[in-house]
């Protein structure tokens, strides 16, 4: 457990809190507020990620629960006071997840996860009928939540003839929370059952995967009211009777809330485990030809767009994995100075690709290897791959007809000033970097508890913090960077075509 607590002066102001629960699929971050949307403290759970076969990614539902309790438990030593003085809880988390529920609520097999792609051919067969990407405009990727319940229906018969509830992660955790089955609009979207013009489940899409709308949660915006704290739990937590549980968001969307980008043109670039080129939009753009996931967004009557990958710091954790340095060890010895592409380029699909491909089967490889290449090489050759990757996004949200004029940073990665410029560059877009703070999931999660509880006015809460700097693109090498970018894209083709069955 971890426990990070802020300055805490000016307790006069710290009469009501919001808690924000960002489950993400490492742990559990739980993230304080007050009423001035200053940051209290934090405190955090951790778990892990099953993988049985290759391809396959599970977890446990109820270590969600205990690394929840213990994110909890971790603030409620830290801060009681301000625990006890909450008034709404927002809750994020990862998406497409499968949790399966009989009629008693007990969950009948581990959770399968968004990037678990084992339901390939699954998704495939659905993405083949037209009314899919008609009515929730995507493709049917496989880590979606649809084609995961025809697998089971495949190949667990029994545990499917018994699913009386599907529920997102986050959603789990809401019913423990709350005892309500409820889900919001941006989680939703991602489940290939939302109509997503209309912001409602799809009777024809869920019969088409052998399942009807009793079968799934009641739907509320994010910013809406989600659920009441059970009492004992607020008991346990020595918080008052009556907090109110917003709808919440995925956990995309709720770093859009956190990161303030909500209006037409807003985008962020984030570097979690996956990473994501996010873009607001106020109408519905959906272009699934392109690959890029089309959304509700967290608020009433907004959507986004959003280019995805896989792997991101997932591919950087790969490297130091295998090298046996930390992951800030080696972006460290890459210093500040950006360098010229060296000739080695990287793929980053370690567990296949989304944007642009859709592509499950597809593997990361190295190549322009030589006797030079020192593992500095390849460290550069990682983050220069990931930034194509999101390169890849960027030429598929403008064939979305989304232009962006630059981004924001987020994630664990942004940290290596480095990747940064590496992003600026292939992007060649400038990169703002929020000021110091906590402007993810978590405190999204947190803004929308607030939003809820409060009533209040979602754009006047939902603000971008203050940039601390701009990273722009190194204008002396974007030459050699597109160089680099289109042999990144011909490598592809190669490498499919080379290891097709």
């Amino acid at each position: 457990m971890t426990i990070k607590s802020p300055n805490r002066a000016d307790k006069t102001r710290e009469t009501i809190m919001y808690l924000g629960i960002d489950l993400g699929t490492s742990g559990v971050k739980a993230l304080l507020i007050d009423d001035g949307q200053k940051v209290v403290g934090s405190a955090s759970g951790a778990m892990d990620v099953s993988r049985p076969h290759p391809g396959w990614s599970e977890q446990d539902p109820a270590h969600w629960i205990r690394a929840t309790e213990e994110a909890i438990a971790g603030l409620k030593a830290s801060h009681p006071a301000e625990l006890a003085a909450v008034k709404g809880i927002g809750l994020s988390g990862h998406m497409h997840g499968a949790t399966l529920l009989d009629d008693q609520d007990r969950v009948l097999r581990p959770c399968i996860l968004w990037n678990d792609t084992r339901s390939a051919s699954q998704a495939a067969a659905l993405d083949a009928d037209p009314q899919f990407r008609a009515l929730t405009g995507n493709i049917v990727f496989p880590g979606f939540t649809a084609p995961k319940l025809v697998w089971v229906a495949e190949n667990e018969p029994d545990i499917f003839a018994r699913v009386r509830w599907v529920l997102l992660p986050k959603d789990y955790l809401r019913l423990w929370l709350t005892g309500e089955h409820i889900s919001e609009m941006s989680d939703s979207a991602g489940t290939s059952w939302l109509d997503t013009g209309k912001r409602a489940w799809s009777d024809s899409l869920l019969s088409a995967t052998g399942l009807d709308r009793k079968q799934m949660p009641d739907l509320v915006e994010g910013t809406e009211y989600g659920g009441t704290l059970k009492g004992d739990l607020a008991a346990k937590w020595g918080m008052n009777a009556n907090v109110v549980v917003a709808g919440g968001a995925g956990d995309n969307a709720a770093s859009a809330c956190g990161m303030g980008t909500v209006g037409e043109g807003h985008a962020f670039v984030s570097l979690g485990t996956s990473g994501v080129l996010f873009a607001a939009n106020s109408s519905y753009l959906p272009n699934p030809a392109s690959a890029v996931h089309a959304f509700c967004h967290a608020l009433p009557n907004t959507w986004h767009q959003m280019g995805v990958i896989l792997s991101a710091t997932d591919a950087l954790n790969w490297h130091s994995g295998v090298t046996g340095q930390s992951a800030a060890d080696l972006t460290s010895e890459l210093g500040d100075t950006l360098n010229a592409p060296s000739g080695v380029t990287f793929l980053p699909y370690l567990s296949g690709e989304r944007t642009p491909h859709n592509d499950a089967a597809i593997r990361g490889v190295f190549a322009g290897l030589g006797h030079e290449s020192s593992r500095v090489v390849l460290t550069q050759a990682v983050l220069e791959g990931v930034s194509f990757a999101l390169r890849d996004s960027l030429e598929a949200l403008r064939a979305a007809g989304t232009n962006l004029s630059r981004v924001t940073a987020i994630g664990g990665g942004s940290r290596s000033r480095y990747w940064l410029k590496s992003i600026a560059t292939a992007l060649d877009l400038p990169v703002d970097v929020p000021a110091d703070g906590d402007f993810g999931a978590a405190f999204g999660a947190a803004r929308l508890g607030l939003v809820a509880a409060a009533k209040a006015d979602p754009l006047s809460v939902f603000t971008a913090p203050v940039t601390a700097e701009t990273v722009q693109p190194d204008v002396s090498l974007r030459g050699a960077y597109e160089d680099a970018y289109h042999r990144y894209r011909r490598l592809y083709p190669a490498i499919k075509s080379a290891t097709a069955n």
